[in-house]
């Protein structure tokens, strides 16, 4: 079987958290013929977490991990930097659902973070790594039901949670533009370009990592072999966690069940010691907003605040230079309406960056084709998803059983998408439709 690469990863705009990292060391391309005993595709989350417990459980095995770009460089390092405990469906107008499936989820995602914690502790990761949860705020009405109902989900689920009012979102995040707000306690923020650098540079000894190295071709087979513009890499056990990617992978059943959705972030210029003042607030915070669709905000303890919202249907997974510039006229909208007293404060980075998405919110995970291993799509949970279906699709392979990987292997199935170009105008119209009944909230 051979799968043909058509979409690859682009320079979608110029994503600030990779940026303002120290230029890396020179890369290591795939040069020649190269067996290994795994191949991973795409250091992102979930691969990198693959290839790290691959290794740790098989310390003899020969372990090559590959990237069409740098490490930190992708969708992996350019979404907001939360690392995410609690339920968050972004089908649902409170991201909340099923009590059952939302604890599941919930061991899930803080498995994740209790890995990514020791793994960051162990190798003394610098990505301001900062566990004191996470913001929601509200400004209309829906936001504030939503933000009520999902305050009833977390007190039937037993969560901890503090709700604030108008004030009380002032004095954390120096801004009078929210109306109510929640606080969860479990979330941890991260610079996520700096993390998933410092993965990358921790693997385990019997990990080879082979950086700016796009994969054009995948022979499926015995053994399975991918060819680059330099190189092939053959191995008899592969595992996919190139995430949205793997969309085009039709042979593979992946192809009409994924859905490559782009969402957008801005990062300013630091904030000089006048304009701090003027805003006042806590130095470092997190918000989520009560729709799905509003805007995230984060405020870094470094003086700079990101913005992200707008989301496109990109089957191509790249984003133009005409979509970049909307959303950046957009990201400036939404941040002068919260910051008021920082019209000055220019957005130095605009990027994009996709998300890989499915219809129920299924996943495939698992043993795809003989010797494959699917762990792409995270459904909006990059960081703590990635992680976990990057740890567990290892275990998996090696038959390693545990409650974890029970909850993974109970998760649905991807639905089928409706034939193009019916898909598209139908995500497309929903997105449009949501985002404007976002309001103030976007």
């Amino acid at each position: 079987m051979q799968l043909t690469c058509h979409f690859l990863p682009q320079n979608d705009g110029r994503c600030g958290w990779y940026e303002t990292l120290p230029p890396p060391p020179a890369s290591t391309p795939l040069q020649g013929e190269v067996k290994a005993d795994w191949v991973v595709l795409g250091a992102g989350l979930a691969g990198l977490a693959a290839a790290r417990r691959l290794a740790e459980l098989q310390p003899n095995a020969a372990i090559a991990l590959v990237d069409a770009r740098r490490v930190g460089f992708g969708a992996a390092g350019r979404n907001s930097g939360f690392m995410v405990d609690l339920p968050h469906n972004l089908n649902s107008h409170s991201y909340t659902g099923d009590q059952s499936a939302d604890r599941k989820l919930i061991q899930l995602n803080r498995g994740a973070i209790d890995y990514m914690r020791e793994i960051v502790q162990r190798h003394a990761i610098e990505c301001d790594w900062r566990e004191q949860g996470k913001l929601h705020g509200a400004v209309e009405a829906h936001g504030l039901r939503a933000l009520e109902t999902f305050a009833k989900g977390l007190s039937a689920l037993g969560e901890p949670y503090r709700e604030l009012d108008a004030r009380e979102m002032q004095a954390v995040t120096g801004t009078d533009f929210y109306r109510a707000g929640l606080h969860a306690p479990g979330a941890v923020l991260v610079q996520p370009a700096a993390l998933v650098r410092g993965l990358g540079t921790s693997l385990p000894e019997n990990v080879r990592l082979y950086e700016d190295s796009p994969v054009r071709e995948i022979n499926v087979g015995k053994p399975h072999t991918l060819v680059t513009d330099t190189g092939r890499l053959k191995a008899p056990r592969l595992v996919l966690a190139n995430n949205a990617y793997a969309a085009q992978f039709g042979q593979l059943g992946l192809k009409g069940r994924l859905l490559p959705v782009y969402t957008y972030g801005s990062l300013t210029r630091p904030l000089n010691e006048q304009e701090r003042a003027d805003l006042g607030g806590e130095e470092s915070w997190g918000l989520i907003p009560a729709d799905p669709m509003g805007t995230t905000v984060r405020r870094m303890g470094g003086g700079r605040i990101c913005i992200r919202n707008s989301f496109t249907y990109n089957p191509s997974v790249r984003a133009n230079g005409g979509t970049l510039e909307s959303v950046r006229a957009a990201h400036r909208r939404s941040f002068d309406r919260r910051f008021p007293m920082l019209r000055g404060v220019e957005l130095e980075y605009t990027w994009g960056g996709a998300l890989c998405l499915t219809r129920n919110g299924g996943t495939p995970f698992g043993e795809i084709a003989p010797g494959v291993y699917s762990a792409v799509c995270q459904n909006g949970l990059g960081l703590t998803r990635g992680t976990i279906s990057g740890k567990l699709i290892a275990e998996y392979a090696l038959g390693v059983e545990s409650e974890l990987l029970d909850i993974m292997l109970e998760q649905p199935k991807p639905a089928a998408n409706p034939p193009e170009p019916f898909l598209g105008l139908g995500v497309r119209s929903t997105l449009a439709w949501k985002e404007w009944q976002a309001g103030k909230e976007l």
